[in-house]
C-alpha cells in the first residue's frame, strides 16, 4: 500500500486527535471531586450489536445501582456498538486514512474524576470476550500510563448463547485486565457471590426470562454502588 504522506509524519498526524483526547482525560486526573459530587457508575457494553443483550444486560446492573441511593448515584452506559475503536493507536500504527477513532471521548468519559466504578460487558465469543471488547481495553491501556484508574472499583458481565457459555472465562479476561490498572474488582454480591454478571441469551436476543442471570447483574449493580459509596 503506498502513501502520498510519509509513514512517519503520517503516523503522527493520525495520533494528533487520539492523543489529544486521551491527554485531556489524564489532566482531568488532576482534578479531585468534592465530597458532596455525584457518585458516577459508568458501564461500558462491548457488543458490536447497538442496544441487545449486553447492553440490556448492563442497564440491569445500572438500574440496581441507582436504587441504592438516587440522590447520591448517577449511571452512565456506554454502548459501543456503532462506534469505531481501532486498535492502531494501542500498538503505535497510524490509522487508515480517514478512519474514524471514537475512543478520546470515551476516555474523557471514564477519566472524569467524579467516576468511581468502570463496569465492562461483552458477549461471549468462542469462550472469549469480543474482538471489539478487546479493542477497547487495550486502548484503555493509555490511560494506565499514568495510572488514572487506580483505586476506582470495576466489575464485568458476560452474555453467552448457553447458560454454561464461556461466560466466566470472560469475566476473569476482562477483570485480569482492569487489575492492571490498580482497580480493585468487584464481584456480583450476595447472595450469589460469584464472579460478575452472568447473562443467557437463548437466541431471541431477549433476556428477561433469565431470572438467575438478571439476579447476579442486579446483585453486582447493587454492591458495586455500596462499595462506590464507601469509597466516596
Amino acid at each position: 500500500m503506498h502513501f502520498d504522506l510519509p509513514r512517519r509524519s503520517f503516523l503522527t498526524a493520525a495520533a494528533v486527535g487520539s492523543a489529544a483526547g486521551v491527554a485531556t482525560a489524564l489532566q482531568q486526573q488532576t482534578d479531585k471531586p468534592r465530597p458532596d459530587s455525584p457518585v458516577k457508575i459508568v458501564a461500558v457494553a462491548c457488543s458490536p450489536r447497538a442496544g441487545k443483550t449486553t447492553a440490556q444486560g448492563l442497564r440491569y446492573v445500572l438500574e440496581a445501582a441507582k436504587q441504592v441511593s438516587p440522590e447520591r448515584i448517577e449511571t452512565i452506559l456506554i454502548d459501543l456498538g456503532g462506534k469505531r475503536i481501532p486498535v492502531e493507536p494501542a500498538l503505535n500504527l497510524p490509522l487508515l486514512p480517514g478512519d474514524r477513532d471514537d475512543f478520546p471521548a470515551i476516555a474523557q468519559q471514564i477519566a472524569d474524576p467524579q467516576v468511581r466504578a468502570l463496569i465492562v460487558g461483552s458477549p461471549v465469543h468462542y469462550g472469549n470476550m469480543s474482538t471489539l471488547c478487546k479493542a477497547f481495553l487495550d486502548r484503555l491501556g493509555q490511560l494506565r500510563k499514568e495510572f488514572v484508574l487506580s483505586g476506582r472499583l470495576a466489575g464485568a458481565l458476560a452474555v453467552g448463547a448457553a447458560r454454561n457459555g464461556g461466560q466466566e472465562f470472560v469475566l476473569e479476561s476482562i477483570c485480569r485486565t482492569l487489575m492492571c490498572h490498580e482497580m480493585l474488582v468487584v464481584g456480583d454480591g450476595r447472595p450469589t457471590g460469584h464472579f460478575g454478571a452472568t447473562l443467557w441469551n437463548p437466541g431471541t436476543d431477549d433476556i428477561s426470562g433469565d431470572e438467575f442471570g438478571i439476579k447476579t447483574a442486579q446483585n453486582l449493580g447493587r454492591h458495586i454502588a455500596q462499595m462506590a459509596l464507601r469509597l466516596a
